[in-house]
């Protein structure tokens, strides 16, 4: 009995002491996990157990967002994950995306996986249409997230229609031109070819590149209005923040940089905003909801965070990230600089290969020709020398005939003819002897004449074959040459694979990295060269598919780009010249919207 009890109440120990848990479905840009999670667990429990298996460092840009009642909220780090506002069915869903964006995306950006996250967000926000992005510029991006996905091109292999498949533009940049799926394909290959020789890490990082540069890139949008009641848009980036007319999100009327701006603050639904200089008056804007007002907290602490920090020295662990990375980008560009060798060596082989293999058909052909000819030396020779028998017995044999009429005329004057008629009749028959006599002498001396020729054309017949014989020769000669070539050469690809495995395992020395150095500025110079191609490039383009604008499709956001472009506008541009003006100038400005 007591036994029975002691058992039962182990049992209920061991059951109070079983953690409870729940499930948690993260969607990552390209992936979906899921977790059991512990009841106690705190946001930051489940957010450095999501970047611990995708194998992220650069953690201070990223989040798990979650959606309640139609606004965005992002999970905060010291508050109980069942303690917010998320749904209560089970898996609990989060979407693990970018909260925090970069100034600049090539400095900042270390981790190939940071770069590929923010790659996959940026790419869907353009293609969502909730950045803007011009055709020609959305060309170009298409071009590269191409070569992310389907590496270098190859003509033989991505043939015409192997992007039909693939969403690469915006609907609104498709609709806006009278261009079939086939003519956007062809313009974004005719990119896509030039960006050869580029790995994926490089492509992505082309592309976020040139989209950190678009006006509405890294942007969180919220309505707004000021003491006076004007309805605005707040903009918060990693620059600072920015108003615009509701009408206007590309070019911010008013800007703010985070380090002019000393405090934040709200209390309901009113904004107040502290500029650094105390001399200057707070100015203050109201929201349309309490919690859009602590998203917006958030996100200007988030960004004011990051704005300083990029300002000040590295920390230890970014600059241990950092040196990872150079090697590893080093390591890596060695390495396909060697399989660019390999590669190299390799096609050299094939086409040596190729060629020789030409060269032997080639003689192939021209001994077979030659053996022919040689047959036909043969046949006419066979056919000259038969003739010319048959010519020189006809020859004999008129020869005889002639001396048989001679014999005859000789017997026929030796013969007294005694009476005039028969006289007369002989002599008819001398003079016919005579001419038939004459007649057989010129055809024998013709037939010796046609013999004599027969056997000139027997005697060089039989040189040319002489000739053919010794050509045959030569070209069996050289075709038993060039075999072993022939094969050392086709065994070549064989024996690459062995010098890629002996050349796999290398040291990464000081003078590598000074090479790395020399090459790096090197490719700095090449990269301001082919900026100045590419914007040349992308006017060509925009220039060719003008004539194709349907004019009445345009967005107000389509021309309120165009007339920024004629403007020379662009959005650093803008921002400095905006920041030109003092705190308090602004300030004002903004209260009297």
């Amino acid at each position: 009995m007591a036994g029975a009890i002691a058992s039962r109440m182990s049992f209920s120990s061991l059951k109070r002491k079983q953690p409870k848990t729940f499930t948690v479905r993260i969607v990552t840009m390209d992936a979906e996990m899921e977790f059991s999670c512990e009841v106690k667990w705190k946001g930051k429990d489940l957010f450095d157990l999501v970047c611990r298996t995708l194998g992220l460092r650069e953690t201070w840009f990223f989040g798990l967002q979650y959606t309640i009642k139609d606004t965005v909220a992002w999970l905060k780090m010291d508050k109980k994950v069942l303690d917010h506002d998320v749904p209560t069915e089970e898996p609990v869903t989060f979407h693990f995306l970018a909260k925090f964006y970069p100034e600049n995306a090539e400095e900042e950006l270390v981790q190939e996986i940071t770069q590929h996250l923010f790659f996959l967000q940026v790419k869907k926000q353009i293609l969502d249409e909730k950045i803007y992005c011009p055709p020609e510029a959305s060309v170009l991006l298409a071009s590269y997230a191409v070569q992310a996905k389907y590496g270098d091109y190859d003509p033989s292999v991505h043939k015409r229609g192997f992007l039909a498949q693939e969403e690469l533009l915006p609907k609104r940049v498709i609709n806006l031109y009278q261009m079939t799926p086939e003519m956007w394909e062809e313009r974004i290959t005719a990119w896509y070819a030039e960006h050869r020789g580029r790995a994926r890490d490089e492509a992505e990082m082309e592309y976020l590149k040139i989209a950190q540069d678009l006006e509405m890139y890294g942007v969180n949008y919220f309505a707004i209005k000021n003491k006076k009641g004007t309805e605005l848009l707040l903009g918060v980036d990693a620059l600072g923040l920015h108003i615009y007319d509701p009408e206007n999100r590309l070019t911010p009327k008013i800007s703010f940089p985070w380090n002019e701006i000393r405090n934040i603050s709200y209390s309901d639904k009113e904004f107040t905003i502290k500029p650094l200089d105390k001399k200057i008056d707070v100015f203050k804007f109201n929201s349309s909801k309490l919690r859009v007002n602590k998203l917006i907290l958030q996100l200007c602490i988030g960004n004011h965070d990051l704005f300083m920090r990029r300002r000040k020295a590295d920390s230890l662990e970014v600059q241990q990230m950092k040196a990872q990375a150079r090697e590893e980008k080093a390591r890596k560009q060695m390495e396909r600089q060697r399989l660019a060798r390999e590669k190299q060596m390799r096609e050299e082989a094939e086409r040596t290969r190729d060629e020789l293999e030409r060269r032997l058909l080639q003689l192939k052909e021209e001994a077979t020709m030659a053996n022919e000819a040689l047959m036909r030396s043969e046949e006419t020779a066979d056919l000259l020398a038969e003739k010319a028998q048959i010519t020189e017995e006809e020859a004999k044999l008129l020869a005889q005939k002639a001396a048989e009429a001679e014999q005859e005329m000789q017997r026929i004057k030796a013969t007294a003819i005694r009476t005039e008629e028969e006289k007369r009749l002989m002599e008819q028959k001398v003079l016919e002897a005579e001419m038939l006599a004459l007649k057989m002498a010129e055809e024998s001396e013709r037939r010796a004449k046609e013999a004599d020729q027969l056997k000139q054309d027997l005697q060089e017949a039989r040189e040319s074959e002489r000739r053919a014989k010794q050509k045959l020769l030569e070209i069996t000669s050289k075709s038993s040459y060039t075999q072993p070539m022939n094969s050392s050469t086709t065994t070549l690809p064989a024996d690459l694979p062995s010098f890629i495995s002996e050349s796999l395992s290398f040291d990464f020395k000081d003078t590598d990295m000074k090479r790395l150095s020399m090459e790096i500025e090197k490719e700095k110079v090449e990269y301001m060269e082919k900026s100045k191609h590419l914007q040349e490039q992308l006017n060509e383009l925009k220039t060719e598919i003008e004539a194709l604008k349907l004019k009445e499709r345009e967005t107000a956001l389509d021309i309120l780009h165009s007339e920024n472009a004629d403007r020379g506008n662009s959005k650093h541009n803008t921002i400095k010249k905006l920041t030109l003006q003092s705190t308090k100038s602004r300030v004002a400005f903004f209260e009297e919207l």
